[in-house]
């Protein structure tokens, strides 16, 4: 008898099945709440634009939050970005992480994207709690936005919003097509119902595959409506790495991690020995960025997605790449946020950052599809 090598082991599949079936019985109930009008998000005095995910993991939202904020900004308006802090102190009760101008808290306090966003963000308040409402109507207070920017926000429905956009990764949409904790799936697949248009990230070189995977969901997950998906407008990205600039780690954060003020290319990469370290939920993507656009890797190291850096750990990579001969310590924004000032200055860091880049002519129909639609006036 040949064994299915996908086959989960029986003891593990049975709990992973359970777990997934009580976790969809939860969000199908509080879905139907809301579906039904027995629950009812509550409204802020001001546009809300929410970019979440269906997926657990790295789908793109931080970039594209980003991009979006940074677009609505050029249009003239005054968004304000509300991130939910994961893995930071003020998670809970709520706090300031930057005027737009200033940043106001670390990341053990704000977590390490919103801090990142803020290092980005000029002119652009970001603040983070889980509490959405309430961050908003601080927000409301404080800086007095046209526009709020939900970061990671589609199953935050306590708060309403007037716009859903919802990432897609292109080379792989549903994963293996369960729910957490068997599978990537934060929700079914027909909770895309809810958006307001799709926007395929990581496409390279084009998203007919996904296009076509889109089809055969809009089939058989959304048989009332094969061929439109209700009119939703796709948009199709990719993810475009920059070197957004080199550092001493024994530095505070710069704010100046702009891709408008990054190296030109990765000419100071380009013939160095580096030392690659990450702690993202795409390590292996990111290593191979560095792979293509380094002379040589000297040596890797990978940890789980906001991990925390230990003195020890820092001092390890720092040993253990000079030991390789390493010219460059080679790391991701959201990782240089969590280590600033804490690394030793032995040997400079390369920080490299991830921008939202639009394809086909699709940035161009986006900006109208936001400028149009009926919540931006």
């Amino acid at each position: 008898m040949t064994a299915d090598a996908n086959a989960e082991p029986s003891a593990l599949g049975t709990l992973l099945r359970a777990g997934s079936a009580l976790y969809g019985a939860g969000v199908r109930l509080k879905n139907a709440g809301y579906d039904s009008g027995f629950l009812t998000g509550k409204k802020l005095p001001c546009r809300v634009i929410s970019i979440g995910n269906i997926v657990a993991g790295g789908t793109g939202k931080t970039p594209m939050t980003i991009y979006l904020s940074t677009m609505l900004k050029r249009m003239g308006h005054r968004p304000v970005v509300l991130s939910r802090g994961y893995g930071g102190l003020a998670e809970k009760k709520g706090i300031v992480v930057s005027d737009g101008y200033e940043i106001l808290c670390g990341p053990e306090i704000a977590g390490d994207e919103p801090v990142m966003m803020a290092a980005q963000l000029r002119g652009v308040p970001v603040i983070v709690g889980g509490d959405r409402y309430k961050s908003g109507r601080r927000a409301v207070s404080e800086f007095d936005p046209d526009m709020i920017v939900l970061d990671d926000g589609f199953q935050h429905r306590r708060l309403r919003r007037n716009l859903d956009l919802v990432l897609l990764d292109a080379r792989n949409l549903f994963g293996n097509g369960h729910l957490i904790p068997r599978g990537m799936l934060r929700e079914h697949v027909s909770a895309l119902r809810r958006s307001s248009a799709i926007v395929f990230t990581r496409c390279g070189t084009g998203c007919d595959a996904a296009v076509n995977a889109m089809g055969h969901q809009r089939v058989n997950v959304l048989p009332e409506d094969p061929a439109g998906f209700r009119g939703k407008p796709i948009f199709r990205t990719d993810h475009a790495p920059f070197l957004s600039g080199i550092y001493d780690g024994a530095a505070p954060l710069p704010q100046d991690i702009l891709p408008e003020t990054a190296e030109s290319g990765f000419s100071p990469l380009e013939q160095a020995n580096v030392f690659v370290f990450s702690g993202i939920a795409g390590n292996r993507d990111f290593l191979a960025v560095v792979e293509n656009n380094a002379a040589r890797v000297v040596g890797h190291e990978a940890f789980p997605d906001h991990h925390s850096y230990t003195d020890a750990e820092i001092r390890g990579i720092v040993d253990r790449a000079a030991s390789e001969g390493a010219d460059f310590l080679v790391t991701t924004e959201k990782d240089y946020v969590r280590i600033a000032g804490k690394i030793p200055g032995d040997i400079p860091i390369a920080v490299i950052g991830v921008k939202i880049v639009f394809m086909n002519g699709d940035e161009s129909l986006f900006a109208r599809f936001i400028r149009q639609h009926p919540m931006v006036s």
